[in-house]
């Protein structure tokens, strides 16, 4: 099979969707490896890396575009990549569909195969392929959110670990899931105070067994999130709906509760973001102001440290972009049901039922 990795052209996005020993295990394995120039770059891997690994340099997106079967990059495509996009063309990446009507539509109108990197599943229900980013996003969410308590970045001018005779910041985190619960380690071995909600009690008994000390876990429903926000100095958006839109669990007149200069991370965004004020931005211009409130709203955070991202990204995805190119879409598929989960669309239809359910309008298989 012909593989293409394009240059990822998203706002501030460094990562790479393949690492050089991929395109070397790829191309022993008798596929065909096209990489764009530059692809690399922002990772810190240059073009002579994957020439000698076996990959072929492509001058162009559209040459990638024009001669690959199956495509694997990291961000959803972006709008100058839907035009290049071919009927039939399996495109394998986080699309995040649930998030965007608009992708959503493009892409069933181009009428690619989509393997959603976010939607992939393993026997045991996990989500193997989100699990890495979602990591990263955890940690960053604290480091970005100590910066922009800061004051000179119009927060409440905050240490988030106090020192000693001053309390510490007070860091809410909605979610116990991956990105929850690096969230509330990082923000732990900082010195915050720390309350980590989830609706899942089993889990938060493990929680409260394996947190630190400063980590209490507190059930989730909307008065407990709403008793919780007056307090909060930093608040973390970390709830995962697979494949659907994340429900809002903090309302526009919430705010008014919460002090001035508090900090939300929402990383959830990508799903369409918890918060209802939530909306995208970009590395470029992070953040904004609702009600004195500073949403820091970045949709593809990892892709700030670049480097790390991909490596975990790839260690990830690679086995599967073997797969996927040794035994077509079909069979892979079939393997189980967790890699059918992976399929969102398919010859003009959504096959994956939680991206159906956002658009209940869009045709289904």
């Amino acid at each position: 099979m012909i593989l293409g990795i394009p240059r990822e052209v998203k706002a501030d996005e460094y990562r790479v969707g393949l690492l050089p020993v991929g395109a070397e295990l790829l191309t022993a394995a008798g596929h065909t490896v096209l990489i764009e120039a530059g692809a690399g770059a922002g990772s810190g891997y240059a073009d002579g890396e994957y020439a000698a690994a076996g990959a072929e340099r492509v001058a162009t997106a559209a040459e990638v575009y024009e001669r690959a079967e199956l495509i694997v990059k990291v961000k959803e495509p972006q709008p100058a990549e839907i035009g290049m996009l071919r009927r039939g063309q399996v495109v394998f990446c986080y699309f995040h569909f649930a998030a965007s009507r608009e992708l959503t539509a493009a892409c069933l109108e181009a009428g690619i195969t989509a393997v959603a990197y976010e939607t992939l599943a393993d026997p045991a229900g996990r989500l193997p392929l989100l699990t890495p980013m979602s990591e990263v996003a955890g940690k960053m969410s604290i480091q970005e959110g100590a910066k922009y308590l800061e004051r000179p970045m119009m927060g409440r001018g905050i240490l988030l670990g106090g020192v000693p005779g001053v309390a510490p910041a007070n860091v809410l985190v909605l979610g116990g899931g991956t990105v929850g619960t690096n969230a509330a380690r990082m923000a732990a071995g900082l010195g915050a105070k720390v309350t980590l909600m989830d609706s899942n009690l089993d889990h938060l008994r493990h929680l409260a067994e394996v947190m630190p000390a400063n980590v209490t876990t507190i059930y989730s429903d909307p008065h407990a999130v709403r008793a919780a926000l007056p307090g909060a100095d930093l608040v973390i958006g970390a709830v995962l709906i697979p494949g659907g839109r994340t429900p809002r669990l903090v309302r526009r007149e919430d705010l008014a509760t919460m002090k001035a200069g508090a900090v939300i991370v929402d990383v959830c965004i990508d799903q369409g973001g918890c918060m209802e004020t939530s909306r995208p931005t970009t590395h470029h211009e992070p953040t904004y102001l609702v009600d004195g409130v500073v949403h820091y709203c970045v949709t593809n955070m990892p892709g700030a440290v670049g480097r790390t991202s991909s490596k975990a990204l790839c260690n990830a995805t690679l086995p599967y972009a073997r797969e996927l190119a040794s035994l077509g879409t079909d069979r892979f598929a079939d393997d189980n049901a967790g890699h059918a989960l992976a399929v969102n669309l398919r010859d003009g239809r959504i096959t994956n039922p939680a991206v159906a359910e956002a658009f209940d309008d869009l045709p289904s298989a």
